[in-house]
């Protein structure tokens, strides 16, 4: 049987504890509360969570609980964080579809329960609520770990152009993200040109199916947890507005593209256009057809240079190396790249008819300190983070 509560305390102070098949002296099986600590399921649940990601984990722990076939889930609760939505977040959306009882952070209810399950929750938590829990608390992450610890993983997976990304389940420990020992790690590639959004797709049906193994022998899973490996670790922030402001001049158009696949669903990338702001909505790749044309073979540019390449119906800008393709843009509503060159470039090109074509670009945007810390929580507070 796992050592339950009482040997998670010295687990947690650096020193594991004793073999699981040897109970302490003294100890009567039950969990402080007088409760018998269950050694099989089926498990009472305490859920933490926010996002899409995290309601998948959720839909998979709630189909557990109404399983015919074998019980593994008695009891399900829910805890979510406030948000400024009417309807609240995706998980607490979905708990109250599903009429499972549903607690805000702070309050985390006072039921009895066997195990904690957090994803996507974005707040620490405490050795005190951790040790509420005979079996702690589990944390299915969106990355391998301890590459990509932080609350935004999948961000950071798309940002960085990484080919192989995964799931870990992990043990939480108090005061810090995303170090403790792993329990379960599956690793899938990247399709290429995914978005942060479908990748979330896919690593959530995946996370959520491996927390549903590792229930089925909760006490083996804990007990063949591993540490994480101190190299390879790297940390993944969360993503403030002004990452979306394109650098022309410092990104190159891998970079600018990576960054529309990886933030684009949530805030979309923006730039300046003679004092407007000027949203990018359909970045693509430019093939070399395209990037044959004499128009931009023939004169040296500057970063940010903008043209209307009229068969592909695209606006083309240069980056800092090479150039990306712009279907779609939003000044004061959405326009195509034929809208935009008619209602705009057009115009600045009769209007500046003796002026050097490569004064005809996009420059970067600053945006204020406030603006910044506003979309930071938008990021943060959507999808792709844990």
């Amino acid at each position: 049987m796992l050592l339950p509560r009482c040997c998670w305390g010295r687990w947690l102070m650096g020193r594991r504890p004793r073999c699981s098949c040897q109970a302490p002296a003294g100890f009567d099986g039950k969990d402080g509360r007088g409760s018998r600590v269950r050694e099989k399921p089926p498990w009472r649940v305490l859920f933490l969570g926010t996002d899409h990601f995290a309601r998948e984990t959720l839909r998979a722990l709630h189909a557990a609980r109404d399983g015919k076939e074998e019980k593994l889930i008695e009891k399900l609760e829910v805890v979510t964080v406030p948000s400024l939505s009417p309807k609240g977040l995706p998980v607490k959306q979905y708990a109250i579809q599903s009429q499972l009882p549903v607690y805000e952070w702070p309050d985390v209810g006072s039921g009895e329960y066997d195990v904690g399950v957090v994803a996507s929750f974005g707040r620490l938590l405490s050795e005190a609520l951790i040790l509420k829990f005979p079996y702690g608390i589990l944390n299915v992450h969106p990355s391998c770990l301890p590459r990509w610890r932080g609350p935004a993983p999948i961000i950071h997976t798309v940002l960085h152009g990484d080919t192989v990304t995964g799931v870990t389940i992990m043990q939480i420990r108090p005061k810090r993200f995303d170090i403790g020992p792993i329990l379960q790690q599956e690793t899938i590639p990247v399709p290429p040109k995914s978005t942060s959004k479908e990748l979330e797709a896919v690593l959530s049906k995946l996370g959520a199916n491996m927390l549903i193994s590792g229930l089925k022998n909760l006490p083996e899973s804990l007990n063949n947890g591993r540490p994480q490996p101190a190299e390879g670790v790297t940390y993944a922030p969360k993503v403030s507005a002004g990452t979306s402001c394109v650098k022309w001049e410092e990104q190159t158009s891998e970079q600018v593209l990576r960054l529309h696949l990886a933030i684009g669903d949530i805030v979309p990338l923006q730039t300046l256009w003679m004092e407007n702001t000027v949203k990018l909505l359909d970045l693509v790749e430019v093939n070399n057809s395209i990037l044959a044309d004499p128009k931009l073979t023939g004169q040296t540019v500057t970063p940010g240079f903008v043209v209307y390449h009229r068969p592909s119906q695209m606006l083309l800008v240069r980056c800092k190396d090479g150039w990306i393709g712009v279907r779609s843009v939003m000044l004061k509503k959405t326009l195509t790249a034929t809208d935009f060159y008619n209602g705009y470039l057009h115009a600045w090109y009769q209007k500046n008819s003796h002026a050097h074509p490569s004064q005809c670009r996009f420059q970067t945007l600053r945006l204020p300190t406030k603006m910044q810390q506003k979309t930071k929580l938008l990021l943060c507070n959507s999808a792709l983070s844990s």
